[in-house]
């Protein structure tokens, strides 16, 4: 199993809890209410990948179409899971009028992410899109002044959202146990997306700065940029300074492939480093406080130390509570009123700040100078 796949098999796995989108004449196990539908927009985003395998018998999810102009690749994904010809739609609006979703999971570029939520919007429709949840700030500004005017939902699914270790690091803040925020370092990435063998219509528009918004410094300097902003309850930094790098220019000839952003608070800052270039994948952070420390460690676990404590410890992170634990548990408590999305990892609020700062990163590292930011209007 080559690396990419790996990982997002691992993805679903946590990130789903083990839910399997059910396909028409799936035989499903009796469920206390009615599935969530929903339709997924694209197929070009290599993590719709785990959405479509057969990975377990989860009944609460119902796929009930499939939106894809491009007709090779619906045929490439209705043969390769057998999906049902009359599931697939060449465009948001049909899938919608057609089969009526609650919400649409959304696999396209990024720069497509605007224009599907703008559809979904006009019915009513609420959307999850795949990290981040834009390529700038304008579209991240023009998507909430949609999402209020329809009232609709607009939630931005990251796997490191659903890591018990980010959590149990986020709650030794809350708890004052290892004092107030003093420094952040993030880690995230992989040895880049062609050494890993992505598909060819991910790795065609993940490598286009007009439908990535950058390289790496999108890709995987958002996932820091999000954690950071939920650290800090969404406090707008006071500095953006960023350094972007084309290491393998000859693999990544348009965008950068290693990336370097430094945030600034008054009594805090973040270094978050998203990369292609490292030897192997990672996504872990460390959390340094007034009175200690705590370093995540993959998905579960966490190195603490206290300022009383002579050496580290390694713990179990607490496992998620549901429906926070996987994507579309939390999407379908979002959608009937059991979770308001403020402030969280995944809510709109929290979106449409680290877009304003990954927007001055990209401005920062092509124009070589810090950026400084005040907090957005709400209007």
């Amino acid at each position: 199993m080559n690396c990419w796949r790996s990982c997002w098999m691992f993805c679903v796995s946590h990130v789903l809890g083990c839910a399997v989108l059910a396909l028409p004449g799936m035989v499903a196990a009796q469920s206390a209410g009615a599935p969530l539908r929903v339709a997924i927009v694209g197929l070009e985003h290599g993590h719709v990948e785990g959405f479509l395998g057969p990975l377990s018998q989860h009944p609460n999810v119902e796929l009930v179409g499939i939106a894809e102009a491009d007709p090779a690749l619906a045929a490439k994904y209705e043969k390769k899971y057998r999906i049902p010809s009359a599931l697939f739609y060449k465009d948001v609006a049909s899938v919608i009028e057609a089969k009526h979703p609650r919400a649409v999971l959304v696999y396209t570029s990024i720069a497509e992410h605007r224009k599907v939520i703008e559809t979904a919007a006009r019915y009513g429709v609420s959307v999850m899109v795949e990290k981040p949840l834009t390529i700038s700030l304008d579209d991240a500004l023009a998507i909430r002044q949609t999402a209020r005017e329809h009232h609709i939902q607009v939630l931005v699914n990251y796997e490191t959202t659903w890591y018990a270790s980010n959590k149990a690091a986020y709650d030794a803040v809350a708890s004052g146990e290892i004092g107030p925020i003093r420094r952040v370092v993030v880690h995230d990435g992989h040895q880049g997306p062609a050494e890993i063998g992505v598909p060819p219509e991910f790795l065609r528009w993940l490598t286009d700065p007009g439908q990535n918004g950058a390289g790496a410094l999108y890709d995987f300097g958002c996932y820091g940029v999000d954690l950071m902003t939920w650290l800090m309850h969404g406090e707008t930094p006071l500095t953006v300074t960023a350094v972007a790098n084309q290491d393998k220019p000859q693999v990544y000839p348009r965008v950068d492939d290693d990336s370097t952003i430094v945030l600034t608070y008054p009594h805090a800052q973040a270094v978050i480093m998203g990369s292609w270039n490292w030897p192997f994948a990672r996504k872990d952070m460390e959390v340094y406080g007034a009175k200690g420390y705590a370093i995540t460690v993959a998905a579960d676990q966490v190195r603490l130390r206290l300022e009383k404590d002579t050496t580290e410890r390694l713990v179990a992170a607490p496992a998620l509570m549901a429906p926070e634990d996987n994507s579309l548990d939390y999407l379908a408590a979002v959608l009937e009123g059991k979770l308001v999305p403020r402030g969280d990892l995944t809510s709109l609020d929290t979106n449409v700040t680290v877009m304003q700062i990954l927007d001055a990163a990209r401005e920062s590292a092509r124009t070589g100078r810090t950026v400084r930011l005040t907090k957005l209007a709400e209007e």
